[in-house]
Order: structure tokens, then sequence, then C-alpha cells
């Protein structure tokens, strides 16, 4: 601690801040975190600098997490996390761990070694950090003030460093103490947080700087006496070049040999700092005798925190030799521990000396010992897991026990969310090599753990399992699925198709092929480019038609059925009835060995057909799946864009923008170009085009490259479509036009004739109105047409709405006044707004202005507010939410209904076929024009009444 006077300034002025006072309670309300870094090259004292943050955390009655890296722990996912959170977990039951940990148990319970990993689909890493950043913030605040020490930051595990690194800026919004030390040269890329943190450390870490000369004298002077004098010290300084770690040694050498400390005896510390290091500390530990060495180099493999049974094992010693040994390596200060804490194990006074041994340990020695630590482990009970790490330093020698437990390994991290670490075991499995049989497995299981990571090798793992000779059905249909998912995935749909239209004729069994064909129509459903889209649309219509729902697969089918009739604009009821029976009484949007892109379409076709209630219910079910799942990717993020859609189709504007803004967020970390990042910006910005916000919608669809590319799978809305709007929207006519024919070509050879779904031909009018009025008003009949075949209100309120802008003045008035009507009674709030404008500017009626500023206001839509010449006030001047929320309890906010009314109301609701075909527009009416408030209302209230 020499000469650390304002590292220890700054560790008590941060404990401070932290505590308050000296000796504060854990209750007492504290000030926001800090983040502290010492960086330094090897020996500078981190750790011992550490070990005096600890002492005075815990004197002012902090509590303390603290980890250590380790340089042979590094391939071991989520060590360092499991050092810092289980103590404090530890020896609570079952019970009390599931009470503590809530519905993030099962996600962070297996990283965290807590529990088993759960049987179905593993979290993805984002959202296994989620779930560690809300147990540390958990701890933090239920225990505050903390301390959080992480030592050897450089050799954490990277799945648990790049979390801490992720994490660190909150702790200045905690109770919470972080510091960590680190040698700068060998931080790994994904820690760099960790050179630039804020707080105390004055946006960058805090340096160690070597012992000066006069330093190192006082240590000499007080390991060997005041008399040492003045050359002596000075060459020990110059010897150890003013590094703690060494100087300490050297003190200790010179007192311990009886060293002269005069100048005639300064020559002799050079070879004295020698023998602390390299050649020279092995020569040292080869003078304590064969068995020691053979222990120390056993210690040295089996890395930190050392049963001492465990070495004596690896060491192949008995219980006698290992306690010599053991002794012999302290007096030598090259162990340290356990000391009163049995069961921390033995430790190396210092990693150097740890890495100066393992690398002095012959190669083909160092792989068998590794070897025979392998073995050691698993027969402790210590886990697969911990046996990897020794499987992997050594070489394949075709041993099937090897495979079978890198595959056990990479297996539980797998489902622990610790992908890169279950490639690198698999990977070494493959080398091994498996054998005949199983060579295909361990493709495929390789081929899912690169699934995240690495897309294009996990082609490459799973088609080589397909080439391989095996006779296991099971395992074939897998890889064939996970192989067309990953394709699908990576924008590849065509060859996605492909893959599974080659392997369907080589199926004989009946069940697997239909599973593979659903796979099929799915990916083909999604290609934007599908070579012959009605032919496929011919086929799913026969089977889905005759499939009685059975099982899950042919409910998969009968859903893509659903969202076919629904694209093509068959009749409402018809895609409904098929919607319905894929849902059936239970339909999961988390199966493992499934995707979730059935469940999100039969739940928009809903949306498409004026039943948004009941689409939410359905997206509030699988919102729920995933974030019990622990999927906060791009599972999560496509929740929130399209639960966003659906509240813009309602009307409720800012509540969509909210929403939509989350779901971008979490696309953003996904990454940009892949289909939910497309799915967020076209919705976000058709929101905002809603909202007014022309200029906003620009810049959003300027950032992402909106008009730069068509994306090769169906995204809706369409945003192709969407940025056409948008230059509608800023006058640019031509070049909508332009954008508008386009879709054209490509929807239409597809068959999608649904202006629900997709609205080209209403924009396409409006582009072409000024030039062309007669084609103008041919595409809004088409339009029209369309949406009545389909029969959604909304869709033909707007189909009407835009005819009459087109139209000659003499039927302008009569298209309105049939739009409001259905517009009145469908769940499009914001469409209505513009009909009732519309309307109202066409008769020139104050009431219906009025009405139509009411209406525009409770959706947000500020823009349209203003155009009519009122003001948004409230919450959606303040850009918050259109329409309120209902009362606690779920009470009715409208008075005077009668039974029969709310009857209808709440079926209309839950979408109760009984509902059907009553015209609700005189109860809206009644109400005003909060359709979509009311039905929330009422929702609540038909659950609490349950």
């Amino acid at each position: 601690m020499f000469e650390r006077e304002a590292e220890l300034a700054t560790v008590d002025e941060a404990l401070e801040q932290l505590t308050g006072s000296r000796g504060a309670r854990r209750t007492d309300t504290v000030a926001g975190g800090v983040l502290l870094a010492f960086s330094g090259p090897a020996g500078l004292g981190k750790t011992t600098l550490l070990a005096e943050v600890r002492r005075r955390a815990l004197a002012r009655n902090c509590t303390l997490l603290a980890a250590r890296g380790g340089e042979q722990e590094q391939s071991q996912p989520f060590h360092v996390a499991r050092q810092l959170i289980q103590p404090q977990l530890a020896g609570h039951s079952e019970e009390e761990l599931h009470a503590a940990l809530g519905s993030w148990y099962p996600i962070v319970g297996p990283a965290l070694g807590l529990c088993a990993p759960e049987q179905g689909a593993p979290p993805d890493p984002q959202g296994l950090r989620d779930g560690l950043d809300w147990v540390l913030t958990h701890l933090t605040v239920q225990r505050a003030p903390v301390t959080l020490v992480l030592d050897d930051a450089h050799w954490a595990d990277p799945e648990s460093l790049s979390w801490l690194a992720a994490f660190a800026p909150r702790a200045e919004h905690l109770p919470l103490l972080l510091v960590v030390a680190y040698r700068p040269e060998e931080l790994p890329a994904h820690a760099e947080a960790f050179r630039t943190l804020p707080g105390r450390a004055g946006h960058r870490p805090l340096a160690l700087a070597p012992l000066t000369e006069a330093a190192v004298s006082t240590l000499v002077r007080e390991a060997v006496g005041d008399h040492a004098d003045d050359a002596f010290c000075r060459e020990a300084w110059a010897v150890t070049t003013g590094n703690p770690f060494e100087a300490v040694e050297l003190t200790a050498k010179v007192r311990d040999k009886g060293l002269d400390p005069t100048s005639a005896s300064a020559p002799l510390l050079r070879d004295l700092a020698a023998a602390q290091r390299g050649s020279g500390l092995v020569a040292r530990l080869e003078r304590l005798g064969p068995s020691t060495v053979r222990f120390a180099w056993a210690c040295a493999v089996l890395g930190t925190a050392i049963p001492q049974e465990l070495a004596a094992r690896v060491g192949t010693l008995g219980p006698e030799e290992a306690a010599d040994a053991t002794r012999r390596l302290r007096e030598a200060r090259i162990l340290s521990g356990p000391g009163e804490e049995p069961d921390a194990g033995l430790e190396f006074v210092h990693p150097l000396i740890a890495t100066a041994l393992y690398r002095a340990i012959p190669d083909a020695l160092r792989v068998a010992l590794h070897g025979q630590a392998a073995v050691a482990v698993v027969d402790a009970g210590l886990g697969a897991s911990n046996a990897a790490r020794h499987l992997l330093e050594t070489h394949p020698e075709n041993d099937p026990w090897v495979v079978r437990t890198l595959r056990e390994a990479a297996a539980e991290n797998l489902r622990a969310g610790a992908p890169e670490a279950a490639r690198r075991q698999l990977a070494r499995a493959l080398r091994e090599p498996p054998d005949f049989d199983g060579r295909a497995a361990v493709l495929y299981e390789l081929g899912c753990a690169s699934l995240l990571t690495e897309p294009a090798n996990t082609v490459n793992h799973l088609r080589a399992a397909l080439a391989e000779p095996f006779d296991d059905p099971a395992l074939r249909q897998g890889i064939v699925i996970r192989l067309a998912q990953v394709l699908a995935h990576s924008d590849r749909l065509a060859e996605a198709s492909d893959s599974l239209a080659r392997e369907i004729p080589h199926t004989p069994d009946a069940r697997t092929r239909l599973r593979l064909q659903s796979e099929q129509f799915m990916w083909d459903a999604f290609d934007a480019v599908e070579p012959d889209s009605p032919a496929r649309s011919r086929r799913l219509t026969r089977l889905a038609d005759r499939l009685t729902g059975r099982d899950l697969t042919e409910r998969y089918i009968i859903g893509l059925r659903a969202w076919d009739a629904c694209l093509r604009g068959e009749p409402v009821d018809v895609v409904l009835h098929h919607a319905v029976r894929a849902l059936g009484k239970e339909f999961s949007w988390a199966y493992e060995d499934r995707g979730f892109e059935v469940p999100v379409l039969a739940a928009m076709v809903h949306m498409y057909a004026d039943r948004p209630g009941r689409a939410e219910e359905l997206f509030e079910a699988g919102t729920a799946e995933f974030e019990r799942q622990g999927w906060r990717g791009a599972h999560l993020s496509f929740a929130y864009s399209l639960r966003a859609y659906i509240r813009y189709r309602r009307g409720r504007l800012a509540e969509a923008e909210e929403l939509a803004r989350a779901g971008l967020r979490l696309a953003e970390r996904v990454g940009r170009g892949t289909p939910v990042h497309w799915y967020n910006i076209a919705i976000l910005a058709t929101t905002l085009l809603a909202r007014g916000r022309v200029d906003e919608a620009w810049e959003l669809a300027q950032e992402h490259a909106l008009g730069e590319s068509v994306p090769a799978a169906v995204v809706f809305p369409d945003p192709q479509t969407v940025y056409a709007e948008l230059l509608l929207a800023r006058g640019q006519t031509k070049a909508a036009a332009a954008e508008l024919e386009a879709v054209d070509r490509r929807l239409s050879r597809r068959g999608i004739q649904n202006p629900s779904w997709c609205p080209w031909q209403l924009h396409l009018a409006r582009a072409v109105a000024a030039q062309d009025p007669a084609r103008a008003q041919a595409l809004t009949a088409d339009a029209v047409r369309r949406a009545r075949a389909f029969g959604a209100p909304s869709g033909v309120g707007q189909a009407l709405r835009v005819a009459a802008q087109v139209a000659a003045p003499d039927e302008r008035a009569g298209l309105l006044t049939e739009a409001v009507e259905l517009l009145s009674a469908s769940p499009a709030g914001y469409e209505l707004a513009c009909a009732l404008a519309a309307l109202a500017t066409e008769l020139g009626d104050a009431e219906l202005l009025a009405q139509a500023v009411a209406t525009a206001r409770e959706c947000g839509a500020d823009g349209l507010v203003a155009s009519l010449g009122g003001a948004p006030t409230g919450a959606a001047a303040q850009g918050g939410v259109g329409t309120p929320a209902a009362p606690a309890g779920g009470a009715v906010r409208e008075d005077g209904l009668t039974d029969e009314q709310f009857r209808m109301a709440e079926l209309a609701v839950r979408d109760d076929p009984a509902a059907r075909g009553r015209d609700l527009s005189p109860l809206y009416r009644k109400l005003g024009t909060d359709r979509s408030g009311l039905a929330e209302a009422l929702e609540v209230f038909a659950r609490s009444s349950r």
C-alpha cells in the first residue's frame, strides 16, 4: 500500500458518497453510486488495493460482492457472475429462491448455478443479461449500500465481463460502488467500457504507478533494518523497476538469506530478483522436490480456489504427500490459503507465479494434467461444465467419454444462455472425433449453438450434418427444420424453402412430411419474391381445408391458411374461421422447436378483421411467454412493434409511438437490416405520420435507409408503401407514384389484394389524382370493391374516405357519410377522425368539425387537430397517452348504459360470434368517439367480474 494515498483518498471519497457517514446503516438513504477502475501491469498492487477497498467497505457496513477473474477459468461461462451473486443467495431453499428471483428464476438460475436448466428453448443472450441486471439491481436495492469488487477483470469470462461492462454505467443511479482492476494491455474488446468509466475516475481509469526509489528503500529498511545503505536500496529499486510485488518478494528473500544490505551485496540482488519469475522461479520450485513440483503444476492447471484433495489426485499424490507439498509451497511463498476458510481452497500468492508455473509445464505433461483434471472434476461431482475447460486443452484421442462429456457440457451451457461456450465445446468434440453414428448429431448441436452468433457457420454445420450417413428420422427432421430457419432468418427465404422442398419427397413418414410442408408454407409466405405465390396459395387451401387441427402441425398449417386468406382479401368470416381453428384452446408462442411466426400471424388476422381487442389479448399472452423464456431480443422487439401497430390501427397513436420506440430500441440491439428492424421503422414512421410529424418521420426514414431497398421478407406495414406515403406527405407525388407502381408489380403478381393489409391503391390514387383523375377514381373504385369483399368496416371506411378525395364533387358527401358510418362501427379511431374532418369540411358542419377535433385529439393526431383549427390539449399536447385508462377496479367510465348496451359492447370486445352483424353504431354514437377506450374499459371490467 506504499504511495497509494491518492487512490485510497478516492476510495474513501467514493465510500463517503455511497454511505453518507462512517458506519451508516444499510437501511439509511444513500446517495447514487460510483464507478472506479484501477489499471496497471502485473504486480503493481491492484489485488492488494482491492483488498483494502473490501476492508474499508465492510467497515462502513456495506454489503460486499467480490469476484476475481482467473487465467484458467476464462472459458467457464458466468464464472465471475457466480462468484458475485451465489454467496448472497447461499443457503436459500428452492422456494425462497423462487420468491427472491420471481419470474427470472428459470432464466438466470442456471447461469448462476442455482438450479438445473429447464427443458425448452434457452433464453437469448440479451434476455439473460437483462435478468442478471435485474438480480444485481434487486440485490443492490435490498442490501444497500453495496460495494462490488472485481479483480483481474481482464481474465473474467466473456459472458460475465460483457454483462458487467454494460451494467457499469447504471451504478451511478444505484447505491452501489463498483470497483474493477485490470491489466490494460490484456483487457478484451468487449470490456472497453471499463476504459472510459464515468464518475470519480474522471472519465478514465486510475493508472497505478510503480513505486519510487524512496518507497522501495523504505520497504528494504523495514525488512532488514535502518542500516541498509543507499546504494543497496537504489539497486533494489532498479532491479524491480519499482514493481511492488517484486519489491516485497525481494526484500523477503534478502531477509530470509540474511544478506548484508550494503553496496558490496548490491550486485547479488539481480539474481535474487530473477528467482521470483520465469526460469528462476521454476528452478527454485524444483529444489523443493519432485512431488512438490507435481503438486504445484496440478494447482497451476486447476486455477484458483483449488481444493487440496483435487490437486493431489491430479498430481497423483497421496494425502500426506499433498499436505507436505502444500506446507513447502507456503513456506516458499508460492501458495497461500486456505487459512480460516478451508472451503476457500488454495491460491497462488500472485497470478504472476501461477502463470509462470503453468507455462513452465512441459507441453505433453500439461495436456495430460488437463486430461487427469477433467476426470477428477467429474468424479468429484463438479459437473461436465467444469470438466469441459480442461478437455478443451487436451489433444484428440478418439475417446467416446470426451465426446460425451463435452456434449453434456455444451447442452448445459446452451440452456444456461452461453451459446459461445457451447460452440467451443462442440467444436472440440467434433475434433475428437465422435463415433460414426454420432457425428451428425454433434454437427446438429454445433449448428444450434452457433445459430445466434454465426449463422453462416450454422448453415455449413447443418448441411454437413445432412451429408452424414445416419438413420435417425427425428434428427434428420430437426436438422432440416433448423437449416431452413437459419436460412430464413438470414434473409435467404428462397433457399430455406428449397431446402425443405428437396427433403419432403424423400420423407416416408406422413406426419413428418406434413411438418416439413408446414415449415415450407411458412417461409414461402414470408418470401417477398416468391416465384409462384398463387399456386402455393391453392395448395395451402386444399391442404388446410381438409385438416381437422388435431395436432400442432395441422393448426400451424390452418393458421397459415388464415393469413393467406387475409392477404388475398377473402371474406372476413372465412379468415376468422380459420384463425379460430388454428388457435384452438391453447396456442403457445414459445414452443422449443417452433417459430413464433404463425402465432403472430393468427393474432394479426384479428387486427385486420377489426378485432383488435382479441389481437391484443393474444399479444399480451405471447409477450408474457417471451419474457418468461428470457427471449428479449428479436422476439420481444416483434411483440412491441406489432402491438404498436395494433394501437395505431385503434387510433391510440401516443401509445403506439411509445411501444414502437421501445421495440426499436430492442431491434437496434439485434441489428439493423434485420426483418425486426424493418418492422419497427415502418410502424414508427407510419405512426409519426398519423401524428402529423412529417419531418420527424422523414428523418427516421433517412437515418435507417427506409427507401433504399426492399426487404426480402414480407413486412407489414409494407416498408415501400410507407416510404411512398412519406413522399406524398412531403409533396413529392411523382416519386411516390413510382414507388407505388413498384409495389403494385410486386404484390399484384402474388395475389395480395386486400387494401386493409396494404392500401397502396389508395395512396397511388392520391399521387396521380392531379394528373390523371380518371385513373385515380378507377384505383379507388377497385380498392373499395376489394375492401367490401373482405368486409372489415375499417378497411371499407378508409377506402371510401380516399375515394371521396378523388371523386367528383357531387359524390363526395355520400362517400364520406358512408365512411363515417362504417368507421363509427369499427375500432379505427384515427381513420374516423380523418373521415369526420373530411365530411365536416365538405358539408361546412360546425358540429361535425368539433366532433372531428375531439376525436383527433383523443387519438393523439396532433397534426390533424392543428389543421382543423384546434390545438392539442392535455396529454396529447405533451405526446402523452391519447385515451385515458379505465378507472381502478374496472368500473365503466360512461354513465347511462343499459344492460343490453353493456352486453352488446362486451360481446363485441370479446369477439363473440353472437355480436356479429349487430349494429353497434348507436352505442358508439351515444358514448361519443372513444370506441377503443370503451373497449379497453369493458375488457378490464369483464376480467375483474370473472
